[in-house]
């Protein structure tokens, strides 16, 4: 590779970029003694952060034999060692490969077979995941364990004996791999998006330029969600600018634990999702505790619903931020900051829009042929820029589908307005096509959840004899609230047309959720496979 110097000669190009521990160095040279870390009753500086990453990334090198582009297995809970495993892996030029904690055995061990990982940091909460990686994959020479385990040597007892022990941070490439972010796969086994050193530094950059601007060593933050994916990326930018990362104390959530932290601590910033955003708004526990430290609330994972969305305003006040992405954008497509939430549907209030492009990234609504089609059309899509990942790790037919004319194809649909603002209709896999036409659920959704009745709802397209398909509704109703299927459609007359109305309502205690907390709408439609509900639709329609 080469590039051009001043003088219009040829120059040797180079694409050196900073470690991405680099971050937690600056912090530690900077602010030694301030709070980095807190978990339960321990707050750790980042001095003390600093020396036991120091201590373990050493450990790595010259105890176990990692190497730079080695894989880094890590089945945990949100605890300090997983908070420090991040930045040790990254400091050696390993890949990090966490797992979703809440994972099977057999997930884990398919994790640790197609990354090729090493090494492995296992919670010794885990056994069995443990074993079943150590079974399933002929790489994988050493586990480590979080905790006392017979499986594997306990990572504080490392960190222990090479404390005081200094390693460089190893020299990077802007397209070295650093982490591999395992998807959660709608249809199939997951598959792992690349991110690399250069990639992640513009991405730290752009959230802090467009998520919570103005963030220093004097903010505070706490993790709702697990490291492992987008709360590990958000836990990174609070390292970047040395302000103090707080973990919740326990698997469980506890609510009105999470609100008396952000009383004690002065919180200053939270991401998590639209669905637990919901549940915070909603505990009586949001007025036993001062929340006036919050800046910004930041959710992802989908957009919320207009009802959900007025409510948190009404608590929380003007402190919301959207943000709509993938792990192979690293969330940083659009961004709605926090004076585009109103709580009025005035005319100048942007309703529906997940907001804008995100600095240095461009969008596209694109049709089959890859070609843009006209603001209000819906299309697919498509993003351009610095925060796209490098590609799926071994998967060259999923990469030249994902990849169009150098666009990435999101598999979300939606349109633009003039402005450019984005609307979300869905994932092109919810729609669904009834009598010829297309219905977009998250529509229909919307309206729903305006009865008074409805908490939380979710529509499926499902076999239709006559239609082709029709959409069966999934609703749980508020407490002590009851509503009748006749009652839904009549509200939902005249404010979408009827083909779109779905042909059946059940309703459902509780919603399943993924391990974000996100309505997944494959594990709807497993349950309703599991309780009957899909055959006898089916045979309904057809008698």
């Amino acid at each position: 590779m080469s590039r051009l110097d001043p003088r219009g000669g040829v120059a040797p190009f180079s694409t050196r970029v900073m470690n991405l521990s680099t971050f937690l160095s600056q912090a530690a040279r900077r602010h030694p003694d301030q709070p980095g870390l807190v978990w339960r009753e321990r707050v750790w500086s980042w001095e003390e952060i600093e020396a036991r990453v120091d201590a373990m990334a050493h450990a790595l090198v010259h105890e176990f034999g990692v190497a730079k582009g080695d894989r880094i297995l890590v089945q945990s809970a949100n605890c300090n060692q997983m908070f420090e495993a991040m930045l040790a892996t990254f400091r050696v030029g390993a890949i990090w490969v966490p797992t979703n904690f809440r994972q099977t055995p057999d997930e884990v061990a398919y994790l640790a077979q197609s990354s090729g990982a090493t090494l492995m940091i296992c919670q010794a909460a885990f056994p069995g995941h443990a074993e079943a990686a150590r079974a399933a994959s002929q790489s994988l020479k050493r586990i480590l364990a979080i905790g006392e385990a017979a499986y594997g040597e306990d990572y504080d007892s490392v960190v222990e004996r090479n404390l005081g022990q200094k390693l460089d941070a190893v020299a990077v490439d802007r397209d070295d791999p650093c982490w591999y972010f395992y998807t959660s796969g709608t249809t199939g086994r997951p598959k792992a998006a690349v991110l690399t050193h250069g990639q992640m530094a513009f991405v730290i950059t752009n959230h802090h330029c467009d998520l919570f601007p103005g963030t220093t060593q004097a903010d505070r933050s706490i993790v709702v969600a697990p490291l492992s994916h987008g709360a590990g990326v958000h836990q990174l930018c609070q390292v970047a600018h040395g302000a103090t990362t707080i973990l919740l104390p326990t698997e469980k959530f506890d609510i009105d634990g999470l609100w008396r932290l952000i009383e004690e601590w002065k919180v200053t910033n939270l991401f998590t999702v639209p669905t637990i955003v919901k549940m915070l708004v909603e505990d009586p526990a949001v007025d036993r505790y001062d929340h006036s430290s919050l800046r910004y609330v930041i959710y992802a994972g989908a957009p919320m619903y207009r009802e959900d969305q007025k409510r948190a305003l009404g608590k929380l006040g003007k402190v919301l931020v959207q943000y709509f992405g993938l792990a192979e954008v690293t969330g940083a497509i659009t961004v709605l900051p926090p004076i585009m939430h109103s709580i009025e549907d005035g005319p100048h209030a942007r309703v529906g829009t997940c907001g804008f492009e995100r600095t240095g990234m461009q969008v596209q609504i694109q049709d089959e042929q890859g070609n843009e089609v006209a603001a209000g059309e819906t299309g697919e899509i498509c993003a351009i820029g610095p925060a796209v990942f490098a590609g799926y790790y071994q998967n060259p037919e999923a990469n030249a589908k994902s990849f169009r004319n150098g666009w990435f194809r999101t598999g979300d649909l939606g349109h633009k307005d003039d402005q450019g603002y984005l609307y979300i209709t869905g994932r092109a896999s919810d729609m669904y096509i009834s009598g010829g036409s297309n219905v977009y659920p998250r529509e229909i959704e919307e309206k729903l959840l305006q009865h008074p009745a409805v908490n939380e709802v979710a529509i499926l397209g499902v076999p239709d004899p006559v239609w082709g398909e029709v959409g069966i509704a999934v609703c749980v109703t508020r407490p002590g609230e009851g509503v009748a299927a006749d009652e839904l459609n009549a509200f939902l007359d005249g404010k979408v047309a009827r083909y779109k109305l779905p042909k059946r309502y059940v309703f459902w205690d509780e919603m399943p959720k993924s391990a974000y907390g996100k309505i997944a709408k494959k594990l709807v439609r497993e349950e309703l496979k599991r309780r009957g509900e899909l055959p006898e639709l089916s045979e309904q329609l057809t008698s």
